[in-house]
């Protein structure tokens, strides 16, 4: 029969196995069963292959872009979709929500870069509502003013245009130059991105869609319309703090 202090030392000898044992036994469950770690870190939906995308699969919708298409190598991409000739409320939204995702980014903003892929062709005059509206209509959120919260809704309607009366007094007395300068990169895909990403849906793509772009051109997760920009910021730090890359 044992001594109470045998029965102490094998406890100990017991709990020094398991704090040994049980650390390998869960990475190793981890390792065969990846699904277990990845639904319990993402909100979005993984693209598992992840489709692959080349530099030549991006061409520069406007000058800015085409001048800057250097920029999507090496960064975490995130890429609103335009489906349509048509950007409509819930499609500029999930633009102005990247917006404001990355500035939730603090130090890791230079990291990633914010992109839009155009599908159609699409006249001058309407891509430069959506551009006006992208640089000026985040303003009107930030003041949580009601008046103000009235206005980014009648204007976030694609019907509802910005005038030259209305976009001076968004700007105010600030430069104006330096107000609509934007950081979005407007793309449009090769035939064979075209493809790549409309063969991620089985149904037509939705506007206010969200893809994930790694540092290396992998599409590799993507987000429904009408996204919670917190839980994808939860989301991207995760993989910019897991990666050695972008």
């Amino acid at each position: 029969m044992m001594t109470p202090q045998q029965k102490k030392n094998r406890l100990f000898i017991v709990i020094i196995f398991g704090m040994t044992i049980i650390p390998f036994l869960i990475a190793l469950g981890l390792q065969q069963n990846p699904t277990f770690l990845k639904s319990g870190t993402n909100i979005g939906q993984l693209i598992s292959p992840a489709i692959t995308t080349e530099p030549s699969d991006f061409i520069g919708f406007d000058v800015f872009s085409t001048a800057n298409l250097s920029e999507l190598s090496g960064h975490w991409l995130l890429v609103n979709v335009i489906p349509s000739e048509h950007c409509n409320e819930v499609c500029l939204d999930a633009l102005l929500k990247i917006k404001q995702l990355r500035l939730m980014l603090n130090k890791e903003f230079p990291r990633t870069r914010r992109v839009v892929i155009i599908f159609k062709d699409v006249s001058a005059a309407n891509a430069s509502q959506w551009w006006l509206k992208d640089s000026l209509l985040w303003r009107l959120r930030q003041t949580q003013k009601p008046a103000d919260d009235a206005l980014f809704n009648t204007l976030l309607h694609e019907e509802n245009s910005l005038d030259e009366a209305r976009i001076a007094q968004l700007i105010g007395s600030e430069n104006r130059e330096t107000v609509l300068k934007s950081d979005l990169i407007k793309i449009k895909p090769s035939e064979n991105l075209r493809k790549k990403i409309t063969a991620i849906r089985t149904d037509n793509l939705p506007d206010g869609l969200l893809l994930l772009i790694d540092p290396l051109g992998n599409i590799m997760m993507q987000y429904e319309s009408g996204f919670d920009p917190y839980k994808v910021k939860d989301d991207l730090m995760h993989l910019l703090k897991a990666s050695q890359i972008g």
